[in-house]
């Protein structure tokens, strides 16, 4: 039986370990960055992060959670630092590295350090997000990596959130450390000529972890809405700290226009609902407001809008119409051509068909669809089926319909976007 003397105690206890991890979310970065500045070993820095996380743990509870927990974090990750260097040989010219020597008087030292870190720490997370994104990494390393570092999330966390292993996870992004070890990858902000790449690389690797929670590629879940939080609280620091970037706030305005549907995207059962038949009074007005606001300052920051900044203008269009009826299908159809001489693409092309044959009909779309069906990079590709008997359904021909989506459904990897589609298929043959 639980002592109901001791009640009170468990309860405070839970709740600041609830405070402790959410400071440690919204701060990990933070101190992972700063940390690495000192030590140049990321591997380092997080373990330290970590004896961080742990002495919070210990005294918290005791003292409660302080006025200014991620300073807190920041010190004791500091002081773990200098006990790491005092106690080991390579101490000394470890910390000539960062302009310290371990012969002065030990509280000097690490009031010295203590100031250091704290020059620019925005600029840290800043470092912190390109080294993870490098390109001189293979993509999901970026991915894995980008989680780790700049979400905070733990190793079995990420291998969840993509159906992994937690060994295949693991080993990816000790494999990132190791490669950005070896290469000697300066921690800092690019600048330059290969500055445009590098951004490139970093909101590639943003899109791509938001993708993957807005239409899991596989799993029984049509959507990861953890994928998506972390992608969108990425993007809002990154917005923060890269103001002048147009395309960040681009992606950032995209991701929020998106996820503002996320509620209606499925009904009670979890199976997926197309755009056109969705409640749009689910739809997150706070997100539409913060998406079409981003928008806006990407289409005004100097310089031409981007891929992310257009695909955003296209999500705008869904955001503003009240009705599915009132969506400008005429304006997608254009942005998508726009986007198409951006980045050429099939797939962009597909998107474009569906935009068409909402604004001029499935007839003239399906032309468009079937020239596509000749690209060997879509062959295999379950949209460009379920897009081609969406099209024949409309015209009547339900028996080419019914193959068609039962194509689909052969190709996806996603259990709960297959059972949609066989129903669709299933529909055909009625």
């Amino acid at each position: 039986m639980t002592d109901p003397a001791q009640e009170p105690l468990a309860a405070h206890r839970a709740e600041t370990d609830r405070a402790i991890n959410a400071v440690w979310r919204s701060e990990h970065a933070r101190v992972v960055a700063g940390l690495t500045r000192i030590v140049r070993d990321i591997s380092l820095a997080e373990e330290l992060a970590q004896e961080a996380l742990l002495a919070a743990l210990k005294s918290w509870p005791q003292t409660g959670v302080p006025r200014n927990p991620g300073a807190w974090l920041m010190q004791a990750g500091k002081r773990k630092a200098i006990d790491y260097f005092r106690h080991r040989k390579m101490a000394t010219g470890k910390l000539e590295e960062v302009g310290r020597s371990l012969e002065d008087d030990v509280a000097d030292t690490e009031t010295r350090l203590l100031d250091q870190l704290d020059d620019d720490v925005g600029d840290d997370v800043l470092r912190l997000i390109f080294t993870s994104c490098h390109p001189v990494l293979p993509p999901e390393s970026r991915v894995a990596l980008t989680l780790r570092l700049i979400g905070g999330l733990t190793t079995e966390e990420i291998a969840r959130a993509f159906l992994a292993n937690d060994t295949t996870i693991g080993q990816r992004i000790v494999r990132a450390k190791r490669t950005i070890a070896d290469a000697g990858l300066p921690f800092e902000v690019p600048s330059g000529t290969e500055r445009k790449d590098r951004v490139a690389s970093v909101l590639g690797v943003l899109y791509l972890i938001f993708n993957e929670g807005y239409s899991a590629t596989t799993g029984a879940d049509w959507m990861r809405p953890q994928l998506c939080d972390e992608a969108l609280r990425m993007g809002l620091i990154l917005a923060k700290l890269m103001p002048e970037e147009a395309e960040v706030h681009g992606l950032l305005a995209l991701m929020q226009l998106q996820h503002s549907r996320a509620a209606a995207r499925v009904n009670a059962a979890g199976e997926p609902v197309l755009l056109p038949e969705q409640d749009r009074s689910r739809w997150n007005a706070d997100l539409i407001a913060d998406g079409l606001r981003a928008l806006t300052r990407a289409q005004t920051v100097e310089g031409q809008s981007g891929p992310y900044t257009v695909q955003a203008a296209i999500a705008a269009c869904h955001a503003r119409a009240s009705r599915a009826e009132d969506t400008d299908w005429g304006q997608i159809a254009a942005l998508y051509a726009l986007l198409n001489q951006m980045t050429p693409s099939p797939v962009i092309e597909l998107n474009r068909a569906v935009a068409i044959s909402m604004s001029q009909g499935p007839a003239a779309a399906l032309l468009l669809v079937d020239a596509l069906s000749e690209t060997p990079v879509l062959a295999n590709y379950h949209l460009l089926y379920g897009v081609r008997g969406d099209l024949l359904r409309r015209l009547g021909r339900h028996e080419e319909a019914n193959r068609e989506f039962g194509k689909a459904a052969e190709l996806t990897r996603n259990a709960r976007e297959k059972a949609f589609l066989l129903a669709r298929a299933a529909e055909e043959t009625g």
